[in-house]
Formats: C-alpha cells, structure tokens, sequence
C-alpha cells in the first residue's frame, strides 16, 4: 500500500474526532457504553495516522522546524508539558488514589483480610472463600488480603470483589 495523503489525512482527521469527542465526553464525566475503550485505542490509531501524515508530508513537516522559531516553540512547549506530566501533585502519588473515593475504598477493602472483607460482605469467611474458588480463585489463607494472595493483578482483585459481594447482605 502507497503512502497517500488520499488516506493518511482523512484517517488522522476522523481518528482526531474520536478522540476529541471522546476525550471531552470522559473529562465531563459523561462518557457511557465504549468510550473510554475506543478512547484509548483510537489513541494508538492517532499514532498511526499521525505518524503517516508526517510521513507524506515530510517536506511540509521540515519547514515548519526550520523557517521560524513558531514550530520549535510549540513543540518545547508540549515536550516541557509531557516531562510534567509525570509528576503527581501532593497527595496524588503512586498508590495514593489522590481524591478519588472509589480508588480508595478498592484499595482498603483489597488490603484487609478476608476475614473483614466476609464481615462487611454480611458473609461467614467459608462461604466467600467456597465462591471465589467457585469464580476461579483460590485463597488459601483467611487472613490473608486479595492483595497479598492475587498481587497486582487488580483486575482479579475487582473479580474477586465482585464475586464477595454479589448477593451480600445489604
């Protein structure tokens, strides 16, 4: 396939619409249905187009870097941006879920032990750990938390979560 601004503009174009769309929808906090998914992988596709569009337009590209201090600026200016980016605020470090109450109940209800986790579920200990293993997670030890015994993977974690309290007591 030949490299054409026939395809490589329209395709950044409509992919810049998804994310434009999608981006303010998620900021406003009325994204629904597929947006944050289509949201993060029309991002690899922005990539993609993007690349290609400098790509057939690299002459185009140049000039903008080497006829005037505007191009250089921008590009400082979003790279300057970017390094910030991986900075946290205080109070929103790694693991600290800054203000977000759902992140941190999660967070505290994956790190207590089981035996708390059954209590607030409304459940006796042997019965959450007879469903999870039902839902393909085995926890060996009571004590233990979700934490301890899936590392990581929070994805298990909200699984297992799920699984602890579906039908609990309310």
């Amino acid at each position: 396939m030949k490299l054409s601004r026939e395809w490589a503009t329209p395709l950044t174009m409509g992919v810049f619409t998804l994310m434009a769309v999608t981006g303010v929808l998620m900021f406003f906090h009325l994204n629904s249905g597929l947006n944050k998914l289509f949201h993060e992988w029309a991002g690899w596709l922005m990539i993609g187009g993007v690349l290609l569009h400098v790509l057939v337009n690299k002459t185009s590209f140049k000039r903008h870097f080497v006829a005037g201090k505007t191009g250089p600026v921008i590009m400082l200016v979003c790279v300057l941006a970017l390094a910030a980016s991986f900075f946290s605020l205080p109070g929103m470090g790694p693991g600290k879920h800054g203000d977000n109450p759902a992140m941190l109940a999660f967070s505290a209800v994956s790190q207590a032990p089981l035996t708390q986790v059954a209590q607030l579920a409304g459940k006796p200990v042997e019965q959450v750990i007879t469903e999870l293993a039902q839902a393909g997670i085995i926890i060996d030890d009571p004590q233990a938390s979700l934490a301890q015994s899936l590392g990581r993977d929070f994805r298990r974690q909200g699984a297992a979560l799920r699984t602890v309290f579906a039908n609990a007591e309310r």
